[in-house]
């Protein structure tokens, strides 16, 4: 039997192949079609039993099965997994789009709409009509016929350049590094990296050290290697990658013109003015104008900061690092010696802390305390060695579980996702428990030395997890709006950076640290001065969201664009930003959430999940205020009740004033930033 077509239990990476997708996905299609077919028959009644359900069932198989290709392809992306995803991405994404577009089972939909059947559903049934009713008319489903082709025929290509892009970057990233055989070169760059260096180089064979691209080895070098030229070399590879600047073979410049024409064909086909008002549809934002004011509201509130920062930094860079002119290449730098310099403390120096078993049992024991859980290691078949599973246990149910893959790898795609593999839902022959995978890219273990990671890791990591919670631990029983299904995109951000604020919390770090050398706890002292530098910077990198946010938002809801997307760029950068790169930098082919990772128009989604998810926890703050701990179970079980276990079924915001008895304030946001007083 084709592993990709078993559907019995968890996904058989033991005997997955490249060669099984094919045959498999062609199979699933055709399937798919057929039921398409039957349920679009007048006989069949549009009802829940006889129309929705079965439909489900059906398209349950297929995207269960595409995305263990698709994830495949994220994580293990050789040539053979590469060449068989691609193979079959056009032929899956014609069938979304003729579905999208059937009229037959659209009516079907409206039928149900409309029928007295409607009313006597659950909410979270409604909620999947209703959901469908919209994706229909997003899907081109009232198109006129003759655009028809057309439209579907923009859903392939983007398809296709959106993968496209994301391989660029990827090969571009892989292809550069730089071997450093005189280690005087080496000079302030710590010694867990120089380890990590040393081993790549011995990898390909090479006497030396070796630097790459990936974020485990080209921040830390950024960081602290106090050789300006060094960094000089390292920085302008990766501000060129995949750009025109780089290698022909993986320029993206043309991908990005491509699909920004062809997203703005797509919105105006639905009669929308541009991409970014037919993004919002789905989304919590009224309109474009309402989230350029939000971004700029954040940003007219963080100048101020952000100003006295650079200029701080510039004069110690002058005064004392001997630096007048301070560069791209030296922010991260200086910063780190000024970080040093004024809390007397560096990141290297809180790394040694976090090992990673330590972590990760820290983790575990603050979801099982607030959630009222248990999370155990399991087994199961993985696609790498290095690649754990474990299982979540509630009142002795399991009611979930999730792959963990922590480290980078060249054959990976680089930063943190989290992804689904199973979804909860009710079927036949019981409850189906949801599966996730949880996705880093941090450095392992070297030798005998366990992965230590840094406190920005701890931070991704508790934020991943946050995203697998809200698939994991959802009570909705209908596919369409289980987990994370339904989710407005600009509010699927609340769990996850919920979650990083329990990073700095003393009761939660005490528990989950110890060095990695001598096994002390971290100590208080350090903890506080890592309190003390929380905001340092803040408001440039707030800022930073904010420039990312509106450059994203404006290269979709302007067109024409005089002088391309860099001009965009940099109008946005001269109107919020206080650093501004070289010329040359290629940021925008980098930008891989807006041109492959679905946050186009939708990246403000950061900021805005912000503000829900400071006022969320203030909710936990608020009941140590009372005399109780930030750890409170019975703020967490309402968390739980109101936020992670109602997935989709119901608007974000009706879950956010469930939670919180009010609607969202920024207020908590800006204290958490230093922005404005406790």
């Amino acid at each position: 039997m084709n592993p990709l077509l078993d559907f019995s239990g968890l996904p058989r990476f033991d005997a997955i192949t490249p060669q099984h997708v094919a045959p498999a996905i062609g199979e699933l299609l055709a399937e798919n079609r057929a039921a398409v077919e039957r349920l679009s028959a007048a006989a069949v009644s549009a009802t829940w039993k006889d129309f929705v359900q079965p439909l489900t069932d059906c398209g349950e198989r297929l995207s269960r099965a595409w995305g263990i290709v698709g994830h495949l392809h994220s994580v293990n992306d050789l040539p053979p997994w590469r060449e068989a995803y691609n193979a079959m991405l056009p032929e899956v994404t014609a069938f979304y789009s003729d579905l999208g577009q059937n009229l037959a089972i659209f009516a079907k939909f409206k039928a149900l709409a409309a029928s007295s059947e409607y009313a006597t559903l659950d909410g979270a049934q409604r909620r999947v009509i209703d959901n469908d009713l919209r994706d229909f008319r997003l899907s081109g489903a009232e198109l006129p016929e003759s655009d028809k082709p057309r439209f579907k025929a923009i859903q392939e290509k983007l398809a296709e350049l959106e993968t496209k892009f994301e391989e660029n970057l990827k090969d571009a990233t892989n292809a550069h590094s730089e071997l450093v055989t005189d280690e005087v070169l080496l000079a302030g760059i710590p010694q867990d990296e120089r380890r990590a260096a040393r081993a790549a180089a011995e990898k390909e064979g090479l006497a030396g050290w070796m630097f790459s691209l990936r974020a485990p080895s080209y921040q830390p070098l950024m960081q602290y290697a106090d050789n300006r030229e060094l960094r000089a070399r390292m920085y302008r590879a990766y501000a060129i990658r995949a750009s025109e600047l780089g290698d022909p073979r993986w320029d993206n410049s043309p991908l990005i013109d491509k699909i920004l024409t062809l997203r703005e064909e797509e919105a105006q086909l639905l009669g929308y003015a541009n991409y970014a008002e037919l993004s919002l549809v789905p989304k919590m934002a009224e309109s474009p104008a309402a989230v350029a004011a939000f971004l700029r509201e954040i940003a007219v509130k963080a100048r101020p900061h952000a100003e006295r920062d650079i200029a701080e930094l510039r004069e110690f860079a002058r005064s004392e690092l001997g630096i007048d002119q301070l560069e791209s290449w030296d922010l991260a730098w200086a910063a780190e010696k000024l970080k040093q310099r004024r809390y007397a403390f560096s990141s290297d120096e809180v790394k040694q802390y976090f090992p990673e078993h330590q972590v990760i049992a820290g983790l575990f024991r603050l979801i099982e305390k607030l959630f009222g859980v248990s999370l155990e290691a399991d087994t199961a078949p993985t696609w790498h060695p290095a690649v754990r599973f474990f299982r979540i246990r509630r009142q002795d149910q399991v009611v979930g579980r999730f792959y963990l893959d922590p480290y980078a790898r060249e054959e990976k795609r680089g930063g943190a996702w989290m992804d689904e593999a199973i979804t909860r839902r009710r079927i036949g022959s019981g409850l189906q428990t949801p599966v996730a995978y949880l996705n880093c890219n941090f450095s392992g273990p070297l030798g005998d030395r366990p992965a230590c990671f840094t406190h920005d890791e701890v931070l991704t990591l508790f934020h991943e997890c946050g995203h697998g919670l809200h698939h994991l631990l959802t009570q909705v029983e209908e596919l369409a709006v289980s987990g994370i299904h339904g989710v407005e995109w600009d509010a699927v951000e609340l769990p996850s950076q919920f979650m990083e604020n329990f990073c700095w919390e003393w009761e939660v770090l005490s528990g989950m640290s110890r060095h990695v050398d001598s096994g002390e706890p971290l100590p208080r002292d350090l903890f506080d001065k890592m309190l003390a530098a929380k905001n340092y910077h803040s408001g440039m990198d707030a800022l930073r969201q904010v420039e990312l946010g509106l450059f994203d938002l404006l290269l979709h809801s302007e067109a024409p664009r005089p002088g391309g997307v860099a001009a965009v760029l940099a109008r946005v950068r001269s109107e919020v930003a206080v650093i501004t790169p070289p010329e040359w930098q290629r940021f925008q082919h980098s930008f891989s959430h807006i041109f492959a990772g679905g946050y186009a128009a939708g990246y403000y989604s950061y900021k805005w999940a912000e503000v829900l998810s400071a006022d969320a926890f203030a909710a936990f703050e608020e009941a140590r205020q009372s005399g109780g701990s930030v750890l409170d179970p019975a703020t967490g079980e309402r968390f739980w009740r109101e936020i992670l276990a109602v997935g989709g079924s119901r608007p974000a915001l009706e879950s956010f004033r469930a939670f919180r008895g009010r609607e969202p304030r920024v207020d908590a946001l800006l204290r958490h930033s230093g922005m404005i007083s406790a």
